[in-house]
């Protein structure tokens, strides 16, 4: 080991001790002298502040938003605490323990797990304190099937208390838009967080498959660029594999977006893409499909469940949890060719499922009667 890693490794041992000390110091004060608060449902998100939806946010934090509309961020006093999976505060184990003692209840949203596939034989880091807070959880909320199925796998199949609530949509803010005739060119849309490198490739490929059987796309890419620490060479890395493929003239680069503006990337494209390999629940699916897009998407993990027959069309993918298995580019185009024959069709239909199945204000009330059900068990 040469000096200079070795105090790499010792620089990081000190801050690890320092945020444990402060986390713990932080957590003490807040829980030292826990009020009242009031009566009623008072949550506490595990964070001091949930980005309001004017401000640049992604991932798991987003839900903390959707329930801060009806249940809002109690920093003290609370006698829920809420905590989502894909979206942890600092040492999440510390505050668990401290909000034990004063008896508050916990309550875990949980999303995807650590597997082979995507991190090795590195899987307890994040595996372990997440087995720890399903274990003291005194209810679970799966976001899918799959992610009870892989949570039972990877974590703990001893959760008895839980339930299985899809990620929601404010289907009376994200909207269709009001098109003219569709434009001869269909415009492809990818969104969300994109932290694997192939997820992005796949798309471009599809490109270059449309081209070959005769179709002009266009597809634009909005989201996180995150595969690597440094967003531009994530960038340098896309524009290269679109001249690779011959697609430089056919991918728009869009950023990172607030909630507030996501209505109108949607409403800009007429399907949805999605390649992620077992992607648990992703928001986007169900944001795009209240905007009437269709979803063409890797037939895996949690995202069958949320298009269902009516609305897409998945591509097969092998199950796997040793290795990834990107969705065929030349499938994903016939795919893609498939919906666009019956694009008013398949926008109907994907409408009208993100209405009837996963509306914000139903996963709300839903939240209510699990708040109500957990603080009435000492009762």
């Amino acid at each position: 080991m040469s000096s200079r890693h070795l105090i790499d490794r010792v620089k990081a041992l000190i801050y690890d001790v320092y945020v444990f000390i402060m986390t713990h110091g932080k957590e003490f004060l807040r829980w030292r002298k826990q009020a009242s608060g009031g009566v009623g449902c008072r949550v506490f998100y595990g964070h001091d502040h949930i980005p309001s939806p004017g401000e640049k946010a992604s991932g798991g934090i987003i839900k903390c938003q959707d329930l801060q509309k009806d249940f809002p961020n109690v920093v003290r006093g609370a006698n829920v605490l809420y905590l989502v999976s894909s979206a942890l505060p600092t040492c999440p184990e510390i505050l668990v323990k401290y909000t034990k003692k004063s008896c508050v209840k916990l309550i875990v949203n949980q999303n995807g797990v650590a597997f082979p596939a995507y991190h090795g034989n590195n899987l307890e880091k994040m595996n372990g304190p997440r087995r720890f807070l399903l274990q003291q959880a005194d209810h679970v909320i799966y976001q899918s099937d799959y992610c009870k199925i892989s949570a039972d796998k990877y974590l703990t199949d001893t959760v008895e208390n839980y339930s299985i609530l899809h990620n929601p949509v404010d289907v009376q803010f994200f909207l269709p838009a009001k098109k003219p005739a569709r434009p001869t060119k269909p415009v492809l849309l990818m969104a969300g967080s994109h932290g694997f490198f192939y997820r992005i490739s796949s798309a471009v490929q599809v490109l270059s498959s449309l081209k070959k059987l005769g179709i002009e796309a266009k597809l634009m890419i909005y989201g996180r660029l995150a595969w690597k620490n440094d967003a531009e060479e994530c960038r340098k890395e896309l524009i290269a594999v679109c001249r690779k493929y011959g697609a430089e003239d056919m991918v728009e680069f869009g950023k990172s977006y607030r909630q507030i503006d996501a209505p109108s990337i949607y409403q800009s494209a007429d399907l949805l893409i999605h390649t992620q390999y077992n992607d648990a629940c992703p928001r986007t699916v169900v944001e795009a499909m209240a905007c009437g897009l269709p979803i063409v998407y890797s037939k895996s993990g949690g995202v069958p469940e949320l298009v269902g027959e009516e609305a897409g069309r998945g591509v097969s993918v092998p199950m796997d949890w040793e290795k990834v298995h990107p969705p065929n580019p030349d499938q994903m185009a016939e795919a893609v060719v498939e919906v666009l024959s019956s694009i008013d069709q398949y926008a109907t239909a994907a409408r009208e499922r993100a209405v009837k199945r996963f509306d914000v204000r139903d996963w709300l009330e839903a939240h209510k009667k699990i708040f109500e059900t957990v603080l009435g068990q000492d009762r």
